[in-house]
């Protein structure tokens, strides 16, 4: 875990740590609805938003936005341990999902078919079944496993086949929290669709740890910036060398390998860096080597030792304080033992209306979030019997005091939930 100076150095880096400009005093265990922004971020989105000039002029001003694009694309390779591909920048992480999928399944034969599991975000299966639909393909889900709350290899090889076209991935849950062992689900679709397609949605998983692309052997992977530390109105995708020169939108007379439509906002790019730099400095606190991917490696392990601290008191309390596995009242969605978990606990407690207590905790400053057994959540709650339950999402800015406060909290709403009952009967 962080020593206390190195975890407030963390916190002084970012906005709104530990209270709302509306709110006033809180915790924040929103993260996987969107993470805290750096304010290095803000600061350099305002210096580029107030830039008018656009890339591809004879003037210095666009000299200097092509650099730094330049420079952002070469950090976005970095941070993903691409060593082959392309990045590019979207809307959103949901739109570059969309038009990475649309690519890969309408490039390929008219037959065949697409696999992903009933882990996956909306996105990824809105978009498959759209194409799928247009190319005659079948789209097929793996279920996961719903006492684990993620998905295995073995899950999948029962569904696939040679005629497997595209397979999607989902790095990890943002219901369960469970991550996926990419590099072993990808190795198990190559053994028996060795060209398929393969695309991962990190989304959730960004923030969380170190990515490789590289090193899974796949074709894709995409992100939304504002997951890591970063600002709304951007995601980032990256394509394969083979997956990128695929017949795609974009202009006539551009090259193959161009992804961005139109004008891009250069401080997308720039706040990206931002987001690298950060993790960059936060890394040389775990390795000496003077190689900036190695950095990055150093950060993300020591944010997953970090986070694997949190979780561990959420779960199982500290300093006198009893955890959730001693809280006979609550359920929580993947069990209490799950080295497969990242950042978050989803939960239900018997007795309480989920929305009644995201509610009960926001008057204690505590802010969550609750999900609802819809096109977003129910491929999870569905299969448990839930309607909906609530997330409480961490990352590694946050604190053990936090997580105790919050436990503490918990506790006290179950136990006025007792008391009332007893007084009323």
């Amino acid at each position: 875990m962080f020593d206390e100076a190195l975890l407030q150095s963390v916190r002084d880096r970012f906005h709104h740590v530990d209270s709302c400009p509306f709110q006033g005093r809180r915790i924040f265990f929103e993260n996987a609805g969107g993470s805290l922004t750096l304010k290095s971020v803000v600061d350099v989105n305002t210096y580029f938003s107030a830039i008018p000039d656009n890339q591809g002029r004879d003037n210095p001003a666009s000299r200097e936005l092509v650099k730094t694009i330049n420079i952002a694309r070469e950090d976005m390779m970095v941070f993903l341990g691409a060593r082959q591909g392309l990045v590019f920048v979207g809307e959103s992480g949901t739109e570059c999902i969309f038009r990475i999928l649309r690519t890969a399944i309408l490039s390929g034969p008219d037959h065949g078919n697409v696999v992903g599991s009933t882990l996956e975000h909306p996105a990824t299966v809105s978009a498959c079944k759209r194409y799928t639909k247009i190319t005659g393909k079948q789209y097929i889900s793996v279920p996961h496993n719903s006492d684990t709350g993620s998905v295995t290899p073995e899950n999948y090889l029962n569904y696939l086949t040679p005629q497997t076209r595209v397979a999607t991935i989902i790095h990890t849950s943002p219901v369960t929290g469970m991550a996926t062992d990419v590099k072993a689900i990808a190795r198990s679709i190559r053994t028996i669709a060795p060209d398929c397609l393969i695309v991962v949605d990190g989304i959730q998983h960004a923030p969380h740890g170190d990515i490789d692309v590289s090193d899974y052997d796949i074709d894709a992977y995409t992100l939304s910036a504002y997951k890591v530390y970063s600002k709304h109105n951007y995601g980032i995708g990256w394509v394969s060398d083979r997956l990128g020169v695929l017949p795609h939108d974009k202009l006539d007379g551009t090259l193959d390998t161009q992804w961005e439509l139109g004008t891009r906002d250069t401080s997308a790019y720039a706040t990206f860096s931002q987001v690298v730099d950060y993790l960059d400095w936060l890394g040389s606190h775990f390795t000496r080597s003077g190689d900036r991917r190695e950095r990055l490696n150093a950060a993300g392990k020591a944010i997953s030792k970090q986070e694997a601290h949190l979780l561990e008191t959420m779960i199982h309390g500290g300093n006198g304080q009893i955890g959730l596995i001693d809280m006979p009242d609550v359920f929580l969605i993947g069990g209490h033992d799950n080295p497969s978990r990242e950042g978050l606990v989803s939960i239900v407690v018997n007795g309480i209306d989920c929305i009644a207590l995201v509610s009960l905790l926001s008057e204690r400053g505590i802010r969550v979030h609750v999900r609802k057994n819809d096109y977003f959540s129910g491929n999870i709650l569905t299969p448990l019997g839930r309607a909906t339950c609530v997330r409480v999402s961490m990352c590694h800015y946050n604190s053990q005091c936090e997580v105790l406060y919050f436990l503490e909290s918990l506790q006290q709403i179950i136990g006025q939930r007792y008391h009332v009952a007893t007084v009323t009967n």
